[in-house]
């Protein structure tokens, strides 16, 4: 089976497996399910997105898949199982290629391979040697999920087949583990950024008063999918004007004036791994001299920012210490005062009034990826780095992102350092 991307070498995945089942009870088995391909209307479906847990375990990106790790097994062939759809020539034709059982052993490095028809009856007899059972529930902090998965359809008819056994949670070991990335998901991840930059370099010379926010998306797509991404990471928001000001602006349908700034969140995928980018940037290709003030006052937030995303430090940390760069930067401009500050809510600090969002927060095979806040920053975990100021009476935002990798000692590394950021580097390249 072909895929857009390179095949990842399945390595990585033979890695991941073998974290996982490390952190597993003795006689534990695990069971991972791919996501459904969701309906619209009529005939038509979305297009297929790979659950990532199984994908960072398997590296099946395929529909119908079912992943189970049992490492107590006693039959050596017991301890990794892929059950894959069956394919067959009709399939082939109208659906196009699935993965073979000797490709199912390439892609993953798993080398017991059923068909899916033969997973009930299988999984029955490795249930009698099983006594704990590791089931997958998506715990992300941000999840709000109303729609029924595979996942949660195998979770019930498991339970209801097997009352006895011992249930665990899968999810907080894959919080942990998919937070400190392998070098091979690093490598991945710096190619979606390097897409992502090819696509910011082709739309800061596109750019010019009277374009659409939709012709700015158009071109973006363009460069990504024909570097082989699928795509965006995440959906884009390309927010010109006042649209900045609205945080999830995902509209896309103004006209970019003369005078204005546009902010751009917008990410390439590559291989499921994410990046997530923002500029904002001048639709006449200059900045005013207060849009300037602005942007290098944020500019240096993300400066002060890069100090902090340190091994060692945590999250809530991070994010309390960032609040005083924040509010140190806003007095300096003038935007809020020192009796704001004295007569602040603690819950709502003043600064909150410019920027209220996070700074930060885990990426990889999600752009909002795994991670547990709690723990400290550890070597090879990648953060976004994302401060803003919002400013509806001015009728403009300013927020500027890039991803980085923490290091053992020391700032991080940055992934998107080659794409243009400071003022001067962005004007020269709108009016090269």
């Amino acid at each position: 089976m072909t895929t857009k991307y390179e095949q990842i070498p399945s390595s990585l995945f033979v890695k991941n497996r073998k974290k996982f089942a490390e952190k597993l009870l003795p006689k534990s088995l695990a069971v991972f399910n791919s996501n459904d391909i969701y309906p619209i209307s009529a005939d038509s479906t979305m297009p297929f997105q790979q659950h990532r847990d199984i994908f960072y375990l398997s590296g099946v990106d395929q529909e119908e898949s079912i992943l189970v790790i049992f490492p107590d097994a006693y039959l050596e062939e017991n301890r990794e199982i892929l059950f894959l759809r069956e394919t067959n020539d009709h399939i082939a034709v109208w659906e196009g290629e699935k993965l073979s059982k000797d490709q199912a052993y390439e892609v993953s490095g798993i080398k017991t391979v059923y068909w899916l028809s033969d997973f009930d009856k299988i999984f029955k007899s490795l249930m009698y040697e099983a006594e704990n059972v590791y089931l997958n529930k998506n715990e992300h902090y941000r999840s709000a999920v109303e729609t029924e998965l595979r996942e949660d359809r195998f979770i019930k008819k498991v339970q209801a087949e097997f009352p006895m056994h011992n249930y665990k949670r899968s999810n907080p070991i894959l919080q942990r583990l998919r937070s400190i990335k392998e070098p091979e998901e690093l490598a991945l991840i710096q190619n979606a950024c390097n897409i992502t930059e090819k696509g910011i370099r082709r739309l800061l010379s596109f750019v010019k008063p009277g374009v659409w926010e939709y012709e700015i998306e158009a071109e973006l797509i363009h460069e990504f999918v024909r570097n082989r991404s699928k795509g965006f990471a995440y959906t884009p928001i390309i927010a010109s004007g006042n649209n900045a000001n609205v945080l999830h602006y995902i509209a896309n349908n103004m006209q970019c004036k003369e005078g204005d700034l546009i902010l751009l969140d917008v990410g390439a995928e590559y291989a499921n791994y994410s990046s997530d980018l923002t500029r904002t940037i001048p639709v006449s290709g200059k900045y005013s001299e207060r849009q300037k003030e602005i942007y290098n006052s944020v500019l240096r937030c993300k400066v002060e920012a890069e100090d902090r995303l340190v091994a060692g430090n945590n999250w809530h940390r991070f994010h309390k210490e960032m609040g005083e760069v924040y509010t140190s930067e806003l007095l300096q401009l003038g935007l809020i005062d020192k009796a704001d500050v004295q007569n602040e809510d603690p819950k709502w600090p003043a600064y909150k009034k410019y920027m209220m969002h996070g700074t930060s927060h885990h990426m990889g095979l999600d752009t909002h990826d795994y991670g547990i806040l709690t723990d400290d920053f550890v070597e090879n975990m990648v953060f976004t780095n994302e401060p803003g100021f919002y400013i509806p009476a001015e009728g403009f935002g300013v927020r500027i992102e890039d991803d980085y990798v923490i290091q053992s000692s020391g700032k991080p590394f940055n992934l998107m350092a080659n794409i243009p950021i400071t003022v001067e580097e962005i004007e020269d390249v709108m009016n090269s």
